[in-house]
């Protein structure tokens, strides 16, 4: 028995040996000849392998542009784009680099912004194309509307409707600097009818939000009303949020006199927490019943400011005013950035969008100050006309600028928690307005 169980061990260790060397051999053969497939070097010259290199360098692809370089969209580039209009457009990006770190001309907006362009303009890397880290950040956030909802909710977070709440009478100057959005869609329509632009009716709306100088509230139309704009509309309305204090103190100084910029204003009464906690919901619900198309963000809006009213959510409230809303404004930075692109934005319809912008712009910048001097004509408290100017969306910068040209005319004239009434409902009037265009298309 025992010489029988011993003969079957030996034959079995004999077999799984055998088998074992069978299968080593066949992998090696199969390594040898996978290795052999993949092999696809094969040696240069020296001479070849340095013009090569050179051939890769960003200096070859600006004097020697690919003929084969497709845009995102999969059409040509012209050579000038490719080339010119690359070194220009990287030219342009240095400019707003000096304005954002020597003038202060608002920093956290405009280096991402500008940085974003520098890249999206380098040749061969393919940075702002669909797999580069640009378009990725583009496609993730802007192009479905996720950055401007979530910008919403930290800029609701830091808003205080004290101000508005004590002085209502001021949300009719945030309602008049809204006068820029549809005198523009008034613009395009009548420059395509003169045959100057080709802008549909949607296309006109999309545009026109500009003039609320609310980067967020444009994203979030075009994505709806003219996707295909998107990026000229974005890159439009952030850059002249970023240029708030260039823009506007030209146009307010022209439309005041230094005694109306010496009017001072006193906070008319105290407002309760209850009143702050009641109007975020209470703004919601007329939302709701009215403009639903408006929801996403005044909702969004209203949530981060219902969060820092109650007091009762501090670590959430110091997300959304902190961290959240800093790193989201990197990548929305970085994402409109790359739409500075030089076959993107030196473009006529481009073009034709920043000059409609700066239109738009300055018209909701006068009529914010035009009407708060119609509102002098009526008995009771005087009102500064320069807080007129914050009624665009452009938070808290529009603010700033007026209490900043309220102190040249007079140093003791403090106007910026007074500008935030109108600045504050300026964001509400400009989503507001973005609702009426989306729900005559939808």
């Amino acid at each position: 028995m025992k010489s029988f169980i011993l003969k079957t061990l030996a034959l079995f260790i004999l077999f799984s040996t055998t088998s074992a060397l069978a299968s080593s051999s066949t992998y090696v053969e199969n390594a040898g000849s996978s290795t052999h497939k993949e092999e696809t070097y094969q040696s240069q010259p020296f001479t070849e392998m340095v013009g090569g290199f050179l051939k890769s360098t960003g200096i070859y692809a600006f004097m020697y542009p690919d003929p084969d370089e497709l845009t995102v969209d999969g059409k040509e580039i012209s050579d000038f784009h490719k080339s010119g209009g690359r070194i220009l457009m990287i030219l342009v990006t240095f400019f707003l680099f000096w304005l954002a770190i020597r003038k202060g001309f608002e920093p956290l907006l405009l280096l991402p912004i500008a940085f974003g362009g520098l890249l999206a303009n380098i040749p061969i890397a393919g940075i702002a194309g669909a797999d580069g880290f640009l378009g990725i950040i583009y496609n993730m956030g802007l192009a479905n509307e996720m950055f401007p909802i979530l910008i919403f909710m930290g800029v609701g977070a830091m808003t205080d409707f004290g101000p508005l709440l004590s002085n209502p009478k001021t949300a009719l100057l945030g309602g008049a600097a809204q006068f820029g959005i549809f005198g523009t869609l008034v613009g395009a329509v009548a420059l395509t009818q003169m045959g100057f632009a080709d802008f549909t009716l949607q296309q006109a709306s999309a545009i026109s939000i500009i003039g609320g100088a609310d980067g967020p509230t444009s994203i979030f139309i075009a994505t709806k009303l003219a996707p295909e704009l998107l990026g000229a509309i974005a890159v439009a309305s952030y850059s002249y949020m970023a240029m708030v204090p260039i823009i506007q103190p030209p146009i307010m100084r022209a439309l005041t006199t230094v005694a109306e910029r010496k009017i001072k204003m006193t906070t008319l009464r105290h407002v309760s927490r209850l009143e702050k906690l009641v109007f975020p919901i209470l703004v919601l619900t007329l939302a709701i019943l009215v403009l639903p198309a408006a929801t996403p963000l005044v909702g969004a809006f209203m949530f981060g400011n219902f969060l820092k009213e109650s007091g009762v959510v501090e670590r959430l409230n110091d997300t959304l005013q902190n961290s959240l809303i800093n790193i989201v404004t990197i990548f929305l930075g970085l994402g409109v950035g790359s739409k500075l692109a030089a076959e993107e934005f030196l473009v006529p319809d481009t073009m034709f969008i920043m000059a409609l912008g700066i239109v738009a712009f300055s018209l909701g910048t006068a009529s914010g100050v035009i009407m708060a001097k119609i509102m002098n004509l009526f008995p009771g408290h005087k009102v500064n006309p320069l807080i007129g100017s914050a009624g665009v969306s452009a938070v808290p910068m529009a603010a700033r600028v007026s209490n900043k040209i309220g102190m040249e005319a007079d140093r003791t004239n403090m106007l910026l928690m007074h500008a935030m009434g109108p600045n504050v409902a300026g964001v509400i009037g400009s989503a507001v307005a973005a609702g009426v265009l989306i729900s005559l298309f939808h």
